[in-house]
């Protein structure tokens, strides 16, 4: 048998029509994760395999009667759609060293649509959870990524920029200087799965899970999952799309990554930290943050300034720091180099320091509101704008839960007892 590793898949999701108390006595039975827990390898195995190597220049349907496999890059351009049926399974060919592969991308002006169910998600995964060999097991950088580019603003000089992880060429450019295009659709992706992602091609040179570069908020984000990759889970580049009902977790580098003038909202959403994960790092220190919110990597000042809101979003870490691999994890949220954040009705738990705003950002326009902060060290950087109601628990050697469920922390027994959560039904998986 195949080793099993832990994931997480969620199970419900409550209407948002419904009050917060509703919610909680209100969530389905619906699966949205349709893995088996005793096989190692998925059913979907014994489909019949198409590789995909050429770029998407028309209209395109894909069927969940076949696998499909993305041998290297394959763009979708010349404003074609992309339709990704529920059920549909997709990996990579089999990765060559220096070789980026296994990279779905969605250029400028062109479209996906991507709609799963919650008891029939689209899953982009390793190819060794496909291969009918119980012997190989999927590990993070097995897949490259889905990266999806726009033409919304970005806070970059020259108006646009290449997405980084892949090689220079024009369609992999997005964003624009304009406001113009920030209602922009990209299409929709829906109740997906990403796992295993972040193919390396050299140091420094990943892609993440999901990347959204310039993408504007005509987009639908909604029930998407990415775990297990070997950079970050979700980064936003610019742009003002939105994202709801969003889960990382067991990402390398960060579960949420923002910069270069993002700006919108991330509501009902969850990041697990895993002990023992690798975490990235950086001069030989902890990289690995709940989410890391940069303005600009140089340009601290440059407009319009990263500013994500997080509503309801919950940044769960370890209940203690034993166990945990090298170098372990930084901060539950970073705000530096000139970014702002609007946190509202948050919880962070669980890491060495709750919310840190660096030196490089300033404390004020960081805003906090209905929220709960714990660090083991440190649970908010002194500063911020305090909006009411907020919880700032005393330092210590053990995370509170802030009742985001009985025991919401992966690697401690039971996890997810205590359920309903207020939006989510969670539960983890073997595989």
């Amino acid at each position: 048998m195949k080793t099993l590793n832990k994931t997480l898949a969620i199970l419900a999701i409550a209407s948002t029509s419904l009050t917060a108390c509703n919610k909680d006595n209100a969530l389905q039975n619906d699966s949205f994760d349709n893995r088996s827990t005793s096989a190692a390898d998925y059913s979907q195995s014994s489909l019949p395999v198409v590789t995909i190597s050429a770029d998407i220049t028309s209209n395109v349907t894909w069927s969940a009667s076949n696998v499909y496999e993305i041998k290297g890059v394959v763009t979708v351009t010349n404003g074609a759609t992309l339709t990704i049926p529920a059920g549909t399974y997709i990996k990579a060919a089999v990765n060559t060293p220096g070789a980026q592969n296994g990279v779905l991308v969605i250029a400028k002006g062109a479209k996906i649509n991507a709609q799963g169910t919650d008891t029939n998600p689209i899953v982009f995964t390793s190819r060794n959870l496909l291969d009918g060999d119980n012997a190989t097991v999927g590990k993070p950088g097995d897949f490259g990524g889905l990266i999806v580019l726009g033409n919304a603003q970005i806070n970059e000089a020259a108006g646009t920029k290449l997405i980084e992880g892949l090689a220079d060429n024009a369609k992999f450019y997005y964003g624009s200087s304009s406001t113009a295009n920030n209602a922009e659709s990209s299409g929709t992706i829906k109740n997906v799965r990403i796992e295993y992602a972040g193919y390396k091609l050299a140091d420094n040179i990943e892609v993440n899970g999901l990347t959204l570069g310039g993408v504007g908020s005509g987009t639908v984000l909604n029930k998407i999952e990415v775990a297990w990759g070997l950079d970050d889970g979700f980064e936003f580049f610019g742009g003002r799309v939105n994202g709801s009902d969003l889960v990382a977790f067991s990402n390398d580098d960060d579960q949420f990554d923002f910069d270069l003038g993002y700006q919108g909202t991330i509501s009902n959403s969850i990041a697990f930290a895993n002990k023992v994960s690798t975490h990235s790092a950086s001069g030989g220190n902890s990289d690995s943050n709940g989410a890391e919110i940069d303005n600009h990597p140089t340009a601290f000042t440059a407009l319009p300034k990263t500013k994500p809101t997080f509503n309801n979003v919950r940044i769960v870490g370890t209940k203690n720091e034993t166990g945990i691999t090298a170098p372990g994890f930084k901060s539950g949220v970073l705000v530096r180099r000139g970014a702002e954040l609007a946190l509202v009705n948050s919880k962070i738990t669980g890491y060495k320091t709750g919310l840190h705003i660096n030196s490089d950002a300033t404390p004020s326009l960081t805003s906090v509101q209905g929220s709960s902060l714990f660090g083991f060290t440190l649970a908010a950087t002194a500063g911020y704008t305090d909006l009411g109601t907020n919880t700032v628990a005393p330092v210590g050697a053990t995370a509170p839960t802030f009742s985001i469920s009985s025991q919401p922390f992966y690697n401690e027994p039971s996890f997810a007892s205590g359920l309903p959560l207020p939006a989510y039904f969670w539960v983890k998986f073997n595989y």
